[in-house]
């Protein structure tokens, strides 16, 4: 029988959830009921206090924007940085629901292992695997140790191409000067599939170099960086020294050499035929007098 607060004068019942249980389940065996004091005496941290600190099966919860206390990246949540078409495509692409899910920054390295192009979405706007990992390792944020491990390996390419762009996407420009510029000596063959559907060969050296220039690469819009003259007169960055000064130094002095060359057989063209005019008049005036 449920005892209405109001009817009665004792300041013990109160009609509460808890209470309304111990009513109905009145004749069975009572089980303990925890307060959350009790709860974080067994368990120290029973709820993470930030949403990164556990895998989100549904991403669409980390990109709630209410009483979100993660990590930031820019001012923003790192899952902002795509645009909101990009990421709704990306939540409902078979490829995230099936292989991105309770991925870690060791699993995500085997998958991007696997991965034989790059490019962003094609066809109806659909979104590459490429594109997935990339919106999977702005959920995961791993340390910049291993994303720089995940960058300077050899062994596979689209791996080195991810961490670039991850680079680009969330670290700061003087970083991403310092970290990316010496990938512009990589010319490994990169696959790219283009908005059509269709492929391109790209190289790994013009990927990072349209990462560093460029506004928006793979369906992504980019943060504009300064440009390197401008980080250099703020005393951020050192002159880059190109690995082809040498060359170009050559290529200047025989530019400079050529005028010079035409110049004196220009001189010397001149000079046969004025001696050849000179000599056919005084061959015409000795003529003329005899």
């Amino acid at each position: 029988m449920l005892v209405n607060p109001r009817s009665t004068s004792d300041p013990d019942i109160t009609f509460t959830l808890e209470n309304l249980c111990r009513i109905l389940h009145s004749d069975r065996v009572q089980r303990p009921i925890f307060s959350p004091q009790k709860v974080s005496q067994l368990h120290p941290h029973p709820f993470p206090k930030t949403m990164a600190n556990y895998h989100q099966p549904d991403a669409k919860r980390m990109l709630d924007t209410r009483g979100y206390s993660g990590p930031t990246i820019h001012s923003t949540n790192p899952l902002h940085l795509l645009e909101t078409p990009v990421r709704d495509r990306i939540t409902e692409s078979y490829y995230w629901k099936e292989q991105c899910f309770a991925l870690s920054a060791s699993t995500l390295c085997d998958k991007a292992a696997s991965l034989t192009y790059i490019g962003g979405t094609y066809g109806q706007q659909k979104p590459t695997p490429f594109l997935c990992l990339l919106f999977k390792m702005l959920q995961l944020l791993p340390e910049r140790e291993i994303v720089l491990l995940y960058l300077r390996q050899r062994d596979f390419k689209y791996l080195s191409a991810l961490a670039a762009f991850f680079i680009r996407l969330t670290w700061e420009a003087k970083e991403c000067f310092e970290v990316l510029e010496p990938m512009l000596g990589d010319f490994r063959k990169l696959r790219r599939r283009t908005r059509e559907g269709g492929w391109r060969i790209t190289w790994m050296d013009q990927f990072v170099d349209d990462l560093l220039v460029k506004d928006r690469v793979c369906a992504t819009s980019l943060r504009k960086l300064p440009s390197r003259m401008i980080l250099e007169d703020l005393g951020q960055l050192e002159v880059r020294v190109s690995p082809l000064g040498d060359e170009i130094e050559e290529i200047d002095r025989d530019e400079e050499e050529e005028p010079r060359d035409r110049g004196s057989e220009e001189s010397d063209v001149e000079e046969v035929n004025g001696r050849s005019d000179g000599d056919m008049v005084n061959g015409e005036t000795s003529e003329v007098s005899e």
